[in-house]
């Protein structure tokens, strides 16, 4: 049995050898083009990378990109890569780009730009380079086309072209957009049941469909909307269940692929590959196991070592099996592991290679404890020795020592350490390997911080507006015994029953609504004084009129530099005295202040992003108040999440005051136009708006404060 397996084994191999046979021809062929370097540069609101190749390419390379994950492919046929190096990485102030990546595959070489989100972006050839251009979208843009503002006539917006819809191959929806052009930037996102697709800056057509209803065709997709929003257009596709998406744009033209979960499961099951080996077939009946191992090392030349546990008898029938997964098959099937060094692999009962392990471990561990001790000092550069107390279990205030049978990770048993402030460093004394481990360690958290500039603008604006309208009516007359006047006393004065009293007149009036002074200033006024010959019959009229108009802005711009995930604070102001009561009775004099604020803990994501927990106050000095003065206050505090370099409006107050009042002798009031010279009128408006801006930026250089 044992002769005829290995002759079976022995035509099986040649066999292959001889189905597998190949011709070697050597061809000289001419220098073909290859990518040479790859540089990133950044041009105020663009993103720049260029793609040096060795000579022109032949034809026009083909890009397409995809919004989720956010990508640029760029093929390039017939060129290799031949550039240092090969995925390199852009910096966090290279905007909307996150790294580049090169793969070559057939004498094909693909660039991917992997993006932080999709933003427009053209492709263009000059020469021997590659250029494609990332054209990023502020914050700011952002902020102003969320804030509702009116859109324009559409015919003033590029229009999206025709929406169509197919069903793939594998039952998944497929929705075909026609974009305005390459460079349209696209958001799209997955909001429960809804895929959102919002194409910026684009319009709808006038006679485009806003609604498609494709639930017969079987996909997941029920109905597709199209709306405008503002200055973009907004698709609304509506699925069955909760659908995966795939987007991805290829020129003007944008895909996006929706399927069932369970669909992309099985397919992801079909393409996995756990088992790699070369396939065989195998039908034995009742052979034993050690010639089944036999057979397995002939087919594959690796040599295998089989323990003296090893034993028992199999029947099995493979057909077209990787050689991996039958050897896995027939290990779980007789209870048996293996264990695989290099070209040897050595099979054994499970039982056993466990206990072997075990054992291993144990005289490690026994070893340990006889190991030499070393010695060692190492010298912290960014980190403060204090903050290591704790760790090798110094710490006093925690009730740790090294007496203590709570003993720190980092140190073994016999392990010690001595945190020196005063040079801040660490002398530790303990085996070679947890030495090692306390080196790698410090590599790496010993680094330098980073640093962060933050930069708020805190703008108040003021625009007032009053105007006050008045008059003022006095008459007086005598006839016949009869004397008449604006005031008792202006008619005594007039029949001569009693004394004239110097401008006594011009105090009283029938009519005294003159137009109000604002902040101290004079109302302009008219004066017309009628009397008879006689002068026994006098009349006075006064006009007066002001108007007011007064425009202001106050910018506060406070800045401060801090490390990353430290806190910062900056303030500038005043601290105004008041008097309070003590608990004797007595009083006491203490201080409140009234002061520009801006209190900041800034957090660097790994995308090159920042995360801001901000704190921000902007008092001033109010008005005098019987406990003292009063202060006014504007605060804000909030966390939010800004790009570096970019600018977010944080927070902001509008406030307007509108009044009008009328004060009138009844009925003379009512009178038209007549009625001006018995009534007071006053009019008010009065706005302010505060707004708060953040800008983070991540301190690249040691020179850029200077």
């Amino acid at each position: 049995m044992t002769h005829s397996i290995r002759r079976l084994a022995l035509l099986t191999m040649f066999c292959l050898l001889a189905g597998s046979g190949a011709h070697i021809h050597v061809h000289a062929q001419a220098q073909r083009n290859a990518i040479v370097a790859i540089d990133v540069a950044q041009r105020d609101a663009r993103t720049e990378v260029r793609i040096k190749l060795r000579t022109p390419p032949a034809t026009s390379p083909v890009h397409f990109s995809t919004a989720s994950p956010a990508r640029i492919v760029i093929d390039l046929a017939d060129t290799d890569n031949s550039a240092d190096v090969q995925t390199p990485g852009a910096d966090n102030n290279s905007g909307a780009l996150r790294g580049v990546t090169i793969a070559s595959s057939a004498g094909r070489s693909r660039v991917v730009l992997n993006l932080r989100h999709m933003p427009p972006y053209s492709v263009r050839t000059e020469g021997d380079t590659v250029i494609a251009t990332i054209t990023a979208i502020t914050t700011i843009a952002a902020s102003a086309a969320s804030a509702g503002n009116e859109a324009p006539p559409t015919g003033a917006r590029p229009s999206i072209g025709s929406i169509d819809f197919r069903r793939g191959a594998q039952g998944e929806g497929r929705i075909i957009i026609d974009l305005p052009g390459p460079e349209t930037a696209l958001d799209i996102r997955q909001q429960g049941r809804q895929i959102v697709a919002d194409i910026l800056n684009a319009g709808v057509p006038a006679r485009a469909p806003r609604r498609l209803d494709v639930s017969d065709f079987g996909t997941p997709v029920k109905t597709i909307a199209s709306s405008d929003r503002g200055t973009d257009v907004r698709l609304l596709i509506d699925t069955e269940a909760l659908a995966e998406y795939h987007a991805y744009q290829k020129e003007a033209q944008l895909v996006i692929e929706v399927r069932n979960p369970a669909d992309a499961e099985k397919r992801a099951a079909q393409r996995q590959q756990p088992y790699r080996g070369d396939k065989l077939s195998l039908q034995f009946q009742n052979i034993e196991v050690r010639a089944i191992l036999q057979v397995l090392a002939d087919f594959t030349g690796i040599n295998i070592i089989a323990s003296d546990g090893v034993g028992g008898a199999l029947t099995l029938r493979l057909k077209e099996v990787p050689w991996d997964q039958a050897l896995d098959i027939v290990l779980q099937a007789r209870g048996l592991d293996m264990r695989r060094n290099g070209n040897v692999m050595w099979v054994a009962p499970r039982e056993e290679l466990l206990t072997r392990e075990r054992l291993e471990l144990e005289q490690r561990a026994q070893i340990a404890e006889l190991e030499p001790l070393r010695a060692e000092v190492f010298q912290l550069n960014y980190q403060k020795a204090e903050a290591f107390r704790k760790i090798f279990g110094e710490d006093v205030a925690a009730g740790i020592s090294t007496a203590s049978e709570r003993r720190p990770t980092l140190l073994s048993r016999r392990g010690s350490a001595v945190v020196d402030q005063r040079t801040n460093q660490l002398f530790v004394t303990d085996t070679p390997s947890v030495l090692d481990n306390i080196r790698k360690l410090l590599e790496k958290i010993d680094v330098a911080s980073r640093q962060v500039l933050i930069e708020a603008r805190i703008v108040e604006a003021d625009d007032s507006f009053s105007r006050n309208l008045g008059a003022r009516l006095g008459f007086s007359a005598k006839a016949n015994g009869i004397a008449a006047g604006s005031s008792y006393n202006q008619a005594g004065e007039v029949a001569g029953l009693t004394p004239a009293v110097a401008n006594s007149y011009s105090a009283n009036h029938a009519v005294n609504l003159p137009a109000q002074g604002i902040g101290g200033a004079a109302a302009g006024s008219f004066a017309l004084s009628l009397f008879n010959a006689a002068a026994n019959r006098f009349l006075t009229l006064e006009l007066s009129a002001l108007e007011a108009d007064g425009k202001g802005k106050i910018v506060s711009s406070p800045r401060v530099v801090t490390a990353d995930q430290q806190p910062a604070l900056i303030e500038q102001g005043e601290e105004i005295p008041y008097q309070q009561a003590t608990s004797s009775g007595a009083t006491s004099t203490a201080f409140k202040k009234a002061n520009l604020k801006l209190e900041v803990t800034p957090q660097i994501t790994p995308d090159g992003n920042v995360i801001l927990s901000v704190d921000i106050n902007k008092d001033s000095r109010g008005t005098a108040t019987p406990g003292g003065l009063a202060i006014n206050t504007k605060h804000v505090k909030t966390l939010v999440q800004v790009e570096n370099g970019g600018t977010v409006v944080i927070g902001g107050i509008y406030t307007q005051t509108e009044s009008n009042t009328v004060s009138k002798v009844p009925l003379l009031g009512d009178i038209p136009v007549l009625g001006n010279l018995f009534r007071h009128s006053a009019r008010i408006d009065h706005k302010t708006e505060l707004l708060i801006f953040l800008t983070p930026k991540i301190v690249a250089d040691r020179n850029f404060l200077r």
